[in-house]
């Protein structure tokens, strides 16, 4: 999505007028610290200090307050609370968040404000404390708060239905009612989002997550399931089929699928780098959907803003997070995206390109041009670096654990060793300042560190590089002895792919997460330097000038609007992968062994899909069939 679209949606989001009716609750973190813990004289057991309370909106709260986060000024709340002190926090909370409670009813007898306890020890959450389980809505109370809603439709752009727990607002009769009122005002655009009882609201757009679905036409899925794709697209389209009404229907990471009138769209996921928490996600996207929609926009357009807003709330820890509007821009004006999950973590479902191992992801619609080539280096060309995630991996985890290294307990242990792998696979190619910035993040996250010993970004990369260059630097010593040939330390037939496109006339570039002067370097000691005449482009020291995107906006400026020629890049790193995708040119991943030098490596194969690949190879050794491939003469 273009940034200046993007911004006038945000705008035009601001001045819609929404009504929430649905399960308000409240959702209360208390913070546990047991330094402070004693024994009760009562029960003779110990107990459990709060440190920190927080409290924030749960259910239909959530939604509402993710919509006034996002800037929408007229957001009115219709639900039920109880005579308790919760249910006076939570119209506090309200007003304080720009939300209006006046449609908020308190029932006197049979009814407690929902709320869930979350009491936290560390960072692990502990058993669960809920209030309201019990409720029981009377008819006269949902019948005034039905008679409150059909006073303010009118006034309002659209009505979100929201169903989060069996003893809420939506008994049977409540349902009955509810459905009477959608069909009396048929111009307007209600949208159902039901755990329970999806299927009664007819009339209505309906949002679910792809479980949900799978289960409304039939196929059983437990909440553990993985749902396929096509399980997903086929439900979409039962769906709309048999309730004549858009649906959205959310997968997680792996995006969305939404139908309606034009058919089945698939919304391509969001990757996120740093640490998740899912929770309130739903209805995160929800409310991004829904107001988009009320400020008269289409339903693709409406996902994808959902997706935005399900992006920025999922990085926020230990909340039911929300997102402003400039986050939403920031998500939204780059983002990158998650591509053909399901093929990429299933290589049984892979397609081959004439009987060779060039796997093709994307087949291009016309015969390519290719003028220009960007190359990644570590691991698509060079193996000098063979083993950096070796090194990188067990510096971070010290960083990380800092002088409980050596004592940590397995849990913690494992549960750092994890969080690092996930991050440096997902960091792949960008330079190595950003992921030493990230590391930063990390040793604040897992607080096992105290504040006055964490290092920058530049401190942490001093650590690795010293450790990294140890290594590459004897590598080097062997190869000027002549002790190891170039064969040993690039991919298999990688040095003749380019002198090939080279004598071919397209203009390479070589751009690298690693410092400019040792990528040059390196090249140069490999003996190919002199064949990547667009230049050779590594890191400078700046997070804010990535190489391989400032290279791939320069070949752009340079290739201009002509139809003259294409570009095309080559990595086994993420980033070149994206950015190249995002700007329109065709992508090789590189899926290399580099112990071996040639052979799949499966992993590498399944986040350069993700990233956006049109074709997957683990080497250069089918030379002739790639060169077929890309149209290059030899």
């Amino acid at each position: 999505m273009k940034k200046e679209l993007l911004q006038k949606i945000i705008s035009d989001i601001q001045s819609v007028r929404i009504a929430v009716v649905g399960d308000f609750c409240l959702d209360a973190y208390w913070f546990i610290d047991e330094s402070k813990s004693e024994i009760s004289i009562e029960t003779g057991q110990l107990t459990r200090p709060v440190k920190q309370q927080r409290y924030s909106l749960g259910g239909a709260g959530n939604v509402t307050n993710n919509l006034t986060a996002m800037g929408v000024k007229d957001v009115r709340a219709f639900g039920v609370i109880g005579p308790d002190p919760f249910g006076t926090e939570m119209v506090k909370v309200m007003q304080e968040n720009g939300i209006n409670p006046q449609n908020l009813i308190i029932q006197e007898g049979n009814w407690s404000t929902h709320v869930y306890t979350k009491p936290y020890i560390a960072d692990v959450e502990q058993n669960r404390i809920d209030f309201g389980n019990f409720n029981e809505l009377s008819h006269s109370t949902a019948d005034r708060l039905i008679g409150l809603l059909i006073n303010e439709i009118p006034q309002v752009d659209v009505v979100i239905v929201n169903q989060q727990v069996l003893s809420g607002i939506h008994t049977e009769y409540f349902r009955q009612q509810l459905v009477k009122v959608i069909f009396q005002f048929p111009d307007k655009i209600f949208i159902a989002d039901s755990r329970n009882y999806s299927e009664v609201y007819d009339g209505a757009f309906r949002k679910m997550n792809d479980r949900e679905a799978a289960n409304l036409i039939g196929l059983k899925k437990d909440a553990g399931d993985v749902v396929l794709y096509s399980e997903v697209k086929e439900a979409a389209a039962r769906l709309y089929k048999k309730f004549g009404k858009p649906v959205f229907i959310t997968r997680g990471e792996r995006g969305s699928v939404i139908v309606d009138e034009t058919g089945v769209t698939d919304i391509y996921g969001l990757m996120i780098i740093s640490k998740v928490d899912p929770v309130g996600a739903g209805d995160s996207y929800l409310a991004g959907a829904a107001a988009t929609l009320a400020a008269g926009y289409k339903m693709q357009t409406a996902a994808e803003i959902g997706s935005y807003v399900a992006g920025v709330t999922v990085q926020k820890l230990f909340q039911t997070g929300t997102a402003s509007p400039a986050e939403i821009l920031q998500m939204g004006s780059d983002p990158d995206f998650v591509y053909s999950p399901e093929l990429a973590e299933d290589i049984r479902h892979a397609c081959y390109w004439n009987d060779s191992e060039i796997e093709i992801v994307n087949e291009w619609p016309q015969k390519l041009q290719i003028s220009h080539a960007i190359f990644d280096h570590d691991g698509t060309i060079s193996t000098l670096r063979e083993g950096w995630e070796q090194i990188m991996v067990p510096m971070m985890m010290k960083a990380i654990l800092g002088e409980h290294f050596h004592d940590a307990d397995e849990a913690l242990y494992h549960k750092v060793h994890t969080r690092v792998i996930d991050f440096v696979d997902k960091t792949t190619g960008i330079q190595t300042l950003v992921q030493m910035k990230g590391l930063v993040e990390l040793v604040k996250e897992f607080a096992l560190v105290p504040e006055n010993q964490i290092l920058d970004e530049f401190g942490y990369k001093e650590i690795y590089n010293k450790e990294l260059l140890a290594m590459v630097k004897e590598r080097e010593a062997k190869l000027l002895r002549g002790e190891l040939a170039v064969e040993d330390f690039t991919l298999k037939n990688a040095v003749s792919l380019l002198e090939k496109l080279h004598n071919a006339g397209v203009t390479l570039y070589l751009a690298s997460g690693t410092d400019e002067e040792d990528v040059k370097n390196e090249a140069r000691i490999l003996g190919y330097d002199y064949l990547f005449e667009g230049g050779i482009y590594g890191a400078v020291g700046d997070v804010t000038k990535e190489a391989k995107k400032m290279v791939l906006d320069r070949i752009l400026n340079t290739i201009g609007e002509s139809k003259t020629g294409q570009l095309a890049a080559f990595g086994d790193g993420p980033v070149e992968i994206r950015e190249t995708r995002k700007r329109g040119g065709v992508t090789i991943g590189i899926a290399s062994n580099e112990v071996k030098r040639h052979s799949l490596n499966e992993s590498k194969r399944s986040r350069l899909i993700k990233a956006g690949a049109d074709v997957i190879i683990p080497d250069f050794s089918q030379l002739p069939k790639l060169l077929q491939l890309l149209n290059v003469n030899e």
